[in-house]
């Protein structure tokens, strides 16, 4: 139908202007409760159609009403002795509106929803989070497996990804789920044995000879993946455990530990690995939350091409807040002493968060994902929520068997 414009005489002969879209383009949609139909019975209603543009009209009587081979239909409000021009623009206007705003509340309910998920399974995590880290030994030890097992294999998801696999030729399937396997086992060798370097070695000589001896042509892409996942997902996580589990000397001067109940071990079960693992997760919650909160409110200058996103004024921020919570925890818990270590250890903490961020930030750009798996609502997949822990307990660990000893604070 070729394009051209109608007008509807109505009473005085004003011209009130409709397109013809809103009249014939969605017939099933209603754009007012009455129809205006030209009886006998209106003698001070006069309603006429005037189409341009079209060559083949005809009028057809008594109504006046010149129309086009194809049956339009004009549903407007009207009253029965006159129609007001607004009131018409008005109903048209909220016809062609409507699907928009239908679509802006449904996508502030989808947020919320979102937002409500989120809140929901983040307080059920830290608490279970929590726990597992009181309860150390053996219940820290799987909690902390099971959660490397799931990341190692959205890790090796996201090399087979295709944004990836378009420059590399990823390991065989049977490789990434050995290697999950092995990962997974890591955490349990280290709390029993105290160290894995040995069992590390071992396993990624079997991997790479099982690389090498595949059927084809064995890539070295496929190598250096394939050791990074092992290092990436499984040795790292492992500090955590030597931090949590293997420093038990006591934190004698740490408060809670007087009335900690002697059914749960007393004060002998605070130890500087479990005020040392406490501190830590604190102040990297507190840096991602003071980092996200400033970045929203201040943030204008990006950090890095890897994460757009992410600004240097919520980094500021982040650290500043990440070193608040190390010192206020270290009063509270009498540990470390000084307050240099404190804003040391703080530092520490926020500058291995932020690494590990961005680390897997770059794993899923150049994925082409943003998020490493769906497992958690609202959240993601694991290594969303654990990227920033991956290497900080490393540093962490290396903090309080190393230089806190050797500067004697």
């Amino acid at each position: 139908m070729a394009s051209f414009a109608s007008f509807v005489e109505i009473s005085r002969y004003n011209l009130i202007p409709l397109s013809v879209t809103s009249l014939c383009g969605c017939p099933c949609r209603l754009l007012s409760k009455k129809t205006l139909i030209p009886t006998r019975r209106t003698p001070k209603l006069k309603l006429n159609f005037v189409f341009h543009g079209s060559k083949s009209v005809f009028r057809v009587r008594p109504a006046s009403i010149y129309v086009n081979r194809r049956l339009i239909t004009a549903v407007a409000r009207a009253e029965p002795e006159s129609i007001d021009e607004s009131n018409a623009e008005e109903e048209v206007d909220q016809g062609t509106v409507l699907p928009t705003t239908k679509d802006s509340f449904s996508e502030l309910q989808h947020k919320s929803s979102q937002l409500r998920k989120r809140i929901v399974f983040g307080l059920g995590i830290g608490i279970s989070v929590g726990g597992a880290v009181l309860a150390g030994g053996w219940v820290f030890t799987v909690a902390l497996a099971a959660a490397v097992f799931l990341g190692a294999r959205e890790y090796f998801e996201l090399v087979r990804s295709r944004g990836i696999t378009a420059g590399m030729t990823p390991p065989p399937r049977y490789v990434s789920r050995v290697c999950s396997v092995i990962c997974a086992f890591m955490p349990i060798l280290t709390l029993y044995f105290g160290n894995i370097d040995i069992s590390v070695t071992s396993a990624a000589f079997v991997v790479a000879t099982a690389l090498l001896m595949q059927r084809g042509n064995p890539r070295f892409a496929q190598l250096s993946s394939t050791m990074f996942g092992l290092f990436y997902c499984g040795y790292l996580p492992c500090f955590w455990v030597k931090l949590r589990c293997g420093l038990a000397a006591p934190a004698l001067n740490t408060r809670i530990g007087a009335g900690w109940p002697f059914l749960l071990g007393g004060q002998a079960h605070w130890t500087v690995g479990l005020v040392a693992t406490l501190i830590s997760f604190s102040s990297i919650i507190a840096a991602d939350t003071y980092a996200f909160l400033g970045g929203k409110a201040i943030g204008k200058t990006p950090l890095t091409n890897i994460s757009p996103k992410k600004t240097w004024e919520g980094a500021i921020v982040g650290l500043g807040g990440c070193i608040a919570t190390s010192v206020v925890l270290s009063k509270i818990f009498s540990w470390p002493a000084s307050l240099v270590s404190a804003i040391a250890f703080g530092f520490l903490n926020f500058f291995g968060s932020v690494f590990g961020d961005l680390t897997e930030s770059m794993i899923k750009r150049d994925a082409g994902v943003k998020d490493s798996g769906s497992l958690i609502p609202g959240h993601g997949g694991i290594l969303d929520r654990v990227d920033s822990y991956i290497f900080t307990g490393a540093l962490a660990y290396s903090f309080v068997k190393i230089l806190l000893p050797l500067y004697g604070v």
